[in-house]
């Protein structure tokens, strides 16, 4: 009986020491299974990070928002005009609306600044006289130095302005946006944001969508392959819709006018433009001066986009004329505000009106003029 007591507490003590290992064992297992499953994940994250596109450039693409644009009244109205006036079909072009996207960053981005909203010359100009840009534009004005020689020949606009536009609107092609071009122009066209001009900006911007489709037509090309600025502007030049059926040239030769990949077309596009907005061969472009207080000189900026003022007139509302600025032209009077630095006055020709007419900004002409500037001083070094 002592031996029988003696073996069951032997058998018992046996078990209840194994429980620890057994456990141990069982909870070890779950762990290798929990860290297997976890390598899984990770590899399996790992791959699709190898394997998931590059978002860098993708990340600056607006996120469409789907609207039916056929159901809207206005848009049918639209296709009816450019069925009954150009020949378009109505189930084709219903087809085109139909993929069309509302872009709320659009909206967003055509709206004005604020309010109160410093105007700093010195801020703007440094974002485009940078090292960068300058040596992009010395590699393009040397890669193309006999293209631009040529269209100054054939319509008087030097290559520093030509460059100069090129670099402000689009480094040389390198930001030539990725908007498609009909979503921005629907949007604006038929949903501009509430402002004093809105009814204003949504007839020119629906005008804009005609044109584009018409070019689009003209051009044989895909309407929903276009793709440039928020504002609907395409190719190297950053040339609204119109502007390429009405100023652009193929300045290549190839038969075609192409500013999304020929920058020889762009160069001539952009010298044809100016010449055909005033631009004067061999006339100078700016000249600064100062003002005298309280005298009439105010009433005559932002006048309107011209030169048309004499140098006698300027010197009566007081406005302090040098010796040197030639008698002969005539002249607009140009502010620069330049944040908590005093404003700078200019004397702009006709020709800086011209470049006024490729964006109605004295900052943006001053910008294009004072970087082809620096682009020829960085190639003679």
């Amino acid at each position: 009986m002592k031996k029988l007591f003696t073996f069951l507490l032997t058998f018992l003590t046996c078990i209840i020491l194994s429980w620890p290992v057994a456990y141990a064992a069982q909870h070890s297992s779950v762990k290798k299974k929990s860290a297997t499953k976890a390598n899984v994940v990770k590899t399996k994250a790992k791959a699709a990070r190898k394997t998931r596109p590059n978002n860098k450039s993708s990340s600056a693409l607006p996120a469409p928002e789907f609207t039916n644009f056929t159901q809207w009244q206005a848009v049918d109205g639209f296709i009816d005009e450019m069925c009954n006036e150009y020949g378009f079909e109505r189930d084709a072009l219903r087809g085109v609306f139909s993929q069309l996207h509302y872009l709320d960053s659009v909206v967003k981005l055509i709206n004005p600044p604020p309010v109160g909203t410093v105007k700093n010359w010195s801020a703007y100009r440094a974002r485009f006289i940078e090292p960068r840009r300058l040596q992009a534009g010395t590699k393009f004005w040397n890669r193309y130095q006999t293209e631009l020689e040529r269209a100054q020949q054939e319509f008087g606009v030097p290559a520093e302005i030509i460059v100069g536009v090129l670099g402000v609107e689009t480094m040389y092609g390198q930001a030539a946006g990725k908007f498609r071009v009909l979503d921005s122009l629907a949007t604006l066209a038929f949903a501009y944001p509430e402002t004093a001009n809105r009814e204003t900006r949504m007839t020119y911007f629906r005008s804009e969508l005609k044109q584009a489709l018409l070019y689009a037509r003209e051009s044989r090309i895909d309407p929903l392959s276009l793709h440039g600025s928020f504002a609907g502007a395409i190719g190297w030049p950053q040339f609204m819709p119109g502007s390429i059926r009405r100023y652009a040239v193929d300045f290549d030769g190839d038969g075609k006018i192409d500013l999304r990949n020929s920058a020889v077309d762009a160069i001539g596009s952009i010298a044809s433009f100016l010449s055909q907005h005033g631009w004067q061969r061999d006339q100078p472009l700016v000249f600064p001066v100062t003002v005298t207080p309280n005298m009439s000189w105010p009433s005559l900026i932002g006048k309107r986009l011209e030169a048309d003022t004499s140098r006698d007139e300027l010197r009566l509302a007081g406005v302090i004329v040098p010796d040197d600025v030639p008698v002969s032209y005539l002249y607009g009077l140009v502010d620069l505000e330049d944040g908590t630095h005093p404003t700078r006055y200019l004397l702009g020709t006709q020709n800086f009106f011209a470049i006024t007419h490729y964006n109605r900004s004295f900052y943006y002409a001053m910008a294009v003029i004072e970087l082809g500037h620096a682009i020829n001083r960085h190639r003679a070094r």
